[in-house]
């Protein structure tokens, strides 16, 4: 895993609670799986909509993407767009969708790696931290009830191959994986909560504990009777990370705990 979070990777860091536009179900699938490919009369083409809406949400978030500003950045009429995607919900699906196109270059990539099914799925947490860390604004796309594309299938088949064929039922494959991504999409989305209150107070962690460090450290030593437990391992991991919290480690130590379980699973299956 990496041991420093890039804050380039991050440019943009959504704020909690943003609710994206209603997509229709219909509609999204259509576009989905449709091949859609043929440039309309502008020259304007869907493959190109998605790649400025995603470049867009990268920069700015997802709140920021308007039909009219993808308009604006093609160099089209707004109208134009509409012959292509009906609106935001069925754009964001798409972009949702296409981000996950290229995580992986074939679908036997993560069996491919040493270390068999434990380093088969710490690669596929990596892959999904590093697309987290490249497009933030996937944490206000509702990940319940989500339209279904060909890329999202595609990484759901293959992500659950390391697990295969290991004793596992069907049902515990797809807990084991949904549990490895849910740890790394927590993950990532405090690591983006957490760039975001750096931008916004303009101090770096070491900074902000220069400021806040001294006096805490007085109220902490009054009442060090009260709090022996708290302030002896916050100190320490203070001191360990330079920050109240890293969330690198955060992933690596959380997949270290799950992989681990997965493996007693494994273990009592084939016993």
């Amino acid at each position: 895993m990496n041991d420093q979070l890039n804050d380039d990777r991050l440019r943009f860091v959504p704020v909690p609670g943003k609710k994206t536009a209603a997509a229709d179900p219909a509609r999204s699938l259509a576009l989905l799986w449709g091949t859609h490919t043929k440039p309309g009369r502008s020259g304007l083409t869907l493959r190109a909509i998605i790649d400025t809406a995603i470049e867009l949400a990268d920069a700015n978030g997802l709140e920021a993407v308007s039909m009219r500003l993808v308009a604006e950045q093609l160099k089209a009429g707004t109208m134009s767009l509409y012959t292509h995607v009906p609106g935001k919900g069925e754009l964001t699906v798409l972009m949702y969708d296409s981000v996950y196109g290229d995580l992986y270059a074939d679908a036997d990539e993560p069996v491919r790696q040493p270390g068999g099914w434990r380093g088969a799925l710490e690669f596929v947490a990596q892959r999904n931290w590093d697309l987290l860390m490249r497009h933030p604004w996937i944490h206000e796309v509702p990940a319940v009830r989500s339209t279904v594309g060909p890329n999202i299938i595609a990484k759901y088949e293959t992500e659950l191959r390391p697990l295969d064929g290991l004793g596992l039922t069907d049902v515990e494959m797809d807990s084991t994986l949904n549990l490895i991504l849910t740890h790394v999409r927590g993950t990532a989305r405090t690591a983006a909560e957490h760039l975001r209150t750096q931008r916004e107070s303009g101090m770096t962690d070491a900074e902000w504990w220069l400021t806040t460090g001294p006096a805490l450290a007085h109220y902490m030593g009054a009442l060090a009777d009260r709090f022996p437990v708290a302030g002896r391992v916050g100190s320490a991991t203070g001191e360990q990370h330079q920050a109240a919290i890293n969330s690198e480690h955060a992933l690596k130590f959380g997949l270290e705990r799950i992989l681990a379980g997965v493996a007693l699973l494994i273990e009592e299956r084939n016993s």
